[in-house]
């Protein structure tokens, strides 16, 4: 079966910093029902931006800028990792995910398949 990566950007808004204690119950149970339906292969959140390291590449250059970086609206907050018989059921699952959050939150999952081989 073909996996499939979603990646999660959060706009940032004036919601409160981090999950709601009833948010995270919510994608508790719905990451344990994808574990147990063999979709979930892995997830995980990231690190706030001002931890990170840019490395960039260009003119056969390479440059490394530690975080925190330029403010930018919308930031890859987490992963998953999902294995489905499609692209149709890949995206059904992220559509869950996505519904579990209340509505001041803005995000947005780019599900790509990944390239096998």
């Amino acid at each position: 079966m073909p996996r499939y990566l979603s990646l999660v950007r959060i706009e940032e808004t004036d919601a409160p910093a981090g999950p709601s204690p009833e948010l995270v119950q919510r994608m508790e149970k719905l990451m344990d029902e994808m574990t147990k339906a063999g979709v979930l292969l892995d997830t995980a959140g990231l690190t706030p931006t001002a931890q990170g390291t840019r490395v960039h590449y260009e003119g056969g250059k390479i440059s490394v800028t530690d975080g925190p970086f330029t403010e930018s609206k919308e930031v890859i907050g987490g992963y998953a990792l999902l294995q489905a018989k499609d692209r149709a059921e890949a995206v059904e699952w992220t559509k869950r995910f996505l519904k579990v959050h209340e509505e001041y939150w803005t995000v947005t999952c780019e599900v790509r398949e990944l390239m096998e081989g």
